[in-house]
């Protein structure tokens, strides 16, 4: 798989453990095997992304599998969708984080199908930990808004919340090609809220246009979670919610036995239309 320089958008060559384009800019391969797409002038900050005690979380969260259904419902929505593109041989998760459903498609997906899987995020500390971890899949430091990928490069894209372009994804997604966009539905984690909020509000029950994609098929996934306070502790500081979390809230919800609350995702499946170019 070539990568797109992030600079000039020419064509990327690995020479030894160097990313280099025909205009000479070079990207070094770190020892991990990931390779860092975001050049100083395309971030807002130094170190963009999630910060440490945020992926820290996430990943003592999701390998506790709490997530899983939701893993296990978008695999079976992508080796479905593979199956029904016979041509479908690249999948691209953005905004990947440590690679918790990347490496689980790598390693799965690879057993029916002819598949490269790629995944991509602003924070470097996140990608590091995800090229070490899951070795069957391709990582790269890049900005979602400015994909390092040529044009119709890429069969397939998942999306879980992440933020993206629909010129940049209709650019790099074949004609014919699909998005797996995964988005809170309307109760989701409504519970953790009301840590927060006085008045919790519902998440929009808004369906997401994408341009030059048409949604094609919708999935809701709900299902209770009961978590012992650190686990409730670290969903807390996956979400956006942490930055209004006192430290009193959480340490009292720390010291909870349970807390429960419910899980509610909406799964949905665009493809690309053929009018797209």
């Amino acid at each position: 798989m070539q990568y797109q320089c992030p600079i000039c958008h020419h064509s990327l060559q690995l020479d030894n453990r160097v990313w280099r384009c025909s205009n000479h800019h070079q990207f070094d391969r770190a020892k991990e095997g990931y390779v860092n797409l975001m050049p100083v002038q395309h971030k807002k900050s130094k170190n963009p992304g999630d910060n440490q005690m945020m992926m820290q979380a996430r990943r003592q969260f999701l390998d506790a599998g709490y997530y899983q259904p939701l893993r296990d419902a978008i695999y079976s929505l992508l080796d479905k969708s593979l199956s029904d593109h016979q041509n479908t041989k690249r999948l691209l998760d953005i905004g990947c984080g440590e690679g918790y459903y990347t490496g689980f498609l790598a390693d799965n997906l690879s057993s029916h199908h002819t598949v490269q899987v790629h995944g991509l995020d602003i924070a470097k500390g996140a990608i590091r930990a995800a090229a070490k971890r899951y070795p069957a899949a391709s990582f790269c430091v890049a900005s979602s808004h400015r994909l390092p990928f040529a044009d119709d490069s890429m069969d397939g894209v998942l999306r879980i919340y992440a933020p993206c372009k629909a010129l940049e994804l209709a650019r790099v997604i074949k004609s014919g090609g699909f998005i797996v966009a995964v988005t809170p539905a309307p109760q989701h984690l409504i519970q953790l809220k009301g840590l927060i909020y006085q008045t919790p509000q519902p998440h929009e029950d808004v369906e997401e246009q994408i341009e030059g994609f048409l949604c094609i098929q919708q999935q809701r996934l709900s299902y209770n979670l009961t978590l012992p306070g650190e686990q409730a502790v670290n969903l807390l500081q996956m979400t956006p919610f942490a930055w209004k979390a006192s430290e009193q809230l959480l340490q009292q919800l720390a010291e909870i036995a349970e807390f429960h609350c419910e899980a509610d995702f909406y799964i949905r499946l665009y493809q690309k239309s053929s009018i797209t170019s």
